[in-house]
């Protein structure tokens, strides 16, 4: 099982910036991918950055110049930095991690946070 512990949210003018924080714990052999998603309201949850364990790192179109992600493998973290937000940022954002374990690999998702870019 993994636990993910999400942290920085929040209300942001547009422009602004924003650092989201994501944490693993819990049992595992390894945690593999780990990525942010978001999804605004009625709307489908979609991929804003990934890292895989290696260093490789993915980002949406939207993403792409704005957003920078980091991994430290060694406290199983991710962050998040967003920069020159706008309002269609506005999205609730999810933690995503992928968990090596003795029986296979399995999905885990945190609990969400707020991000609302807005005057």
């Amino acid at each position: 099982q993994v636990r993910l512990v999400e942290s920085g949210g929040g209300l942001v003018q547009p422009g602004g910036s924003l650092r989201l924080s994501c944490a693993a714990s819990g049992g595992f052999l390894d945690i593999l991918d780990m990525a942010w998603h978001r999804q605004a309201q009625g709307k489908q949850r979609e991929l804003v950055a990934l890292t895989t364990r290696g260093g490789r790192i993915q980002y949406s179109a939207s993403a792409k110049g704005r957003f920078t992600i980091s991994r430290d493998n060694a406290k199983n973290t991710i962050d998040l930095q967003m920069e020159n937000l706008k309002p269609e940022d506005t999205a609730v954002y999810y933690c995503f991690a992928r968990g090596d374990h003795e029986v296979g690999t399995w999905d885990y998702w945190g609990q969400g946070t707020q991000v609302t870019v807005s005057f």
